[in-house]
């Protein structure tokens, strides 16, 4: 997960290839749908879950 390993959102559209204000939107839909509420918890989320690279 790219906000896990503390990418921006515009390094994230970038990166993706796609608009910033899309990646947004998509980070606000995750953040609905695990019912989390910040980058914080993201990154915790993708630890337990082990979704990270590490």
């Amino acid at each position: 997960m790219l906000i896990s390993e503390g990418k921006t959102m515009t390094e994230i559209g970038k990166g993706l290839g796609i608009n910033v204000k899309t990646a947004s939107t998509y980070r606000s839909r995750i953040l609905t749908k695990l019912k989390i509420s910040n980058n914080a918890d993201i990154v915790r989320y993708a630890i337990r879950w082990e979704l990270t690279l590490n």
